[in-house]
């Protein structure tokens, strides 16, 4: 609920767990809002270099694509009372197209690490996709002297499991959602 005196704006939080209509309060301001079981997580706004990642892994993914894929930048995904968004989001032919998928839709997410999210994509994230089921997870690390593009596959109950680790500029072609060519290094 957003309350205004004068020019200042104040909101106050819900009584209960937040929920995916409390997230329309939230400005267009560059944080990243999500839900994670009903609790708030806000990331601040992120720097050039993530943002240029973010689109040069679309840009290679969507060309790779087969007909009837989507490779979406904070495509949103429900997971029963979380409410993610991943940096960049593959869904399947014939998804639903909303405005928050269901996991069943997404063959891949995306995270592109940074200072303020590096845990929360490398601990919280990842367990909330592989419990929604999404087969494959992807996480880009770009501060660690050379871009490294870490590519993980989700083993039944036993959560994902780390598959290869990519760096470099040569080209190295993955085979999955669809074969897709990456080099890391070109995306900074």
């Amino acid at each position: 609920m957003i309350m205004s005196q004068g020019s200042l704006a104040r909101w106050t939080a819900p009584a209960g767990a937040w929920t995916k209509p409390d997230l329309h309060m939230f400005p267009q301001d560059g944080h990243r809002y999500e839900i994670v079981d009903g609790s708030l997580h806000v990331t601040p706004p992120l720097d050039d270099a993530h943002e240029a990642a973010v689109r040069a892994l679309v840009t290679t993914l969507r060309g790779a694509a087969p007909p009837g894929w989507w490779v979406c930048a904070r495509q949103g995904i429900q997971v029963g009372a979380s409410n993610l968004i991943p940096d960049v989001t593959v869904l399947r032919p014939h998804s639903s197209g909303s405005t928050w998928t269901h996991p069943a839709d997404a063959a891949l997410v995306v995270e592109v690490e940074s200072a303020p999210s590096r845990r929360y994509d490398r601990l919280l994230k990842p367990a909330l996709y592989a419990d929604a089921g999404i087969p494959r997870y992807w996480r880009l690390e770009l501060d660690v002297g050379e871009p490294a593009l870490h590519v993980y596959v989700l083993e039944s109950s036993a959560g994902y499991t780390h598959e290869r680790t990519v760096r470099g500029v040569e080209l190295t072609v993955l085979d999955a959602p669809y074969p897709v060519r990456v080099a890391p290094s070109s995306w900074v």
